[in-house]
């Protein structure tokens, strides 16, 4: 359920803001824009938040600054620390996409930045299954991770990554679990999903799936 690339995250925590403003040239790419990203997530979501994958509270925020009251859901004890310093008003909790604290109030949208991906396919459908349970008439998830547009684009990316030795982002594309933008698809509309997409860069999409 994600937590077998925990030991990845409690190892990046005290580098992780680095990294997404692209001081690490391997996940200078993955990150290209990562503000941008997370001002597009946070200008979608309405209402109560549910955040997984809260890492250091960049996205939390952003959420918080806009008014919004955010419960956040985070694995990895170092990351939450931080992030619980950075922010001390906000609500975390350890859980993870399957197993996490169901907050007592109306959820209105769900959100999660660079952390999907962890789940295998099997688990993403139990997720999402889960998220049209919790959320309110008409909620939303809004997400933004790495996803291939197709077989061509998963193969042109590990092609670059191979051929300017980005052994660590290599290793992570051809471990993790990124999905082709057809199967996410499938995986929310057969849930109960309204589902839209834009890609923001070579990695990223934003996605937006509205509870019908």
């Amino acid at each position: 359920m994600g937590r077998e690339f925990l030991d990845v995250f409690e190892e990046w925590a005290s580098s992780y803001d680095d990294a997404v403003t692209g001081n690490d040239p391997q996940y200078r790419d993955v990150f290209e824009g990562y503000d941008t990203i997370l001002n597009e997530v946070a200008k979608l979501t309405v209402g109560n938040v549910l955040e997984f994958g809260v890492g250091t509270g960049n996205l939390s925020a952003k959420l918080i600054a806009k008014g919004h009251t955010v419960f956040g859901i985070e694995p990895s004890d170092p990351m939450r620390e931080l992030a619980q310093k950075k922010f001390p008003q906000l609500d975390i909790k350890d859980g993870d996409f399957l197993q996490y604290h169901k907050p007592a109030v109306e959820i209105n949208t769900i959100v999660s930045t660079y952390a999907f991906h962890h789940l295998t396919d099997e688990e993403k459908n139990k997720a999402i299954t889960q998220f049209y349970e919790i959320l309110a008439d008409n909620g939303r998830i809004v997400f933004a991770d790495t996803v291939y547009k197709n077989q061509a684009a998963k193969q042109k990316l590990h092609q670059e990554a191979e051929a300017n030795e980005y052994t660590d982002l290599l290793h992570d594309l051809q471990t993790e679990y990124y999905p082709f933008l057809q199967d996410l698809k499938v995986l929310f509309t057969q849930n109960g999903f309204q589902f839209e997409a834009k890609q923001c860069n070579k990695y990223v999409w934003l996605i937006m799936a509205r509870k019908q």
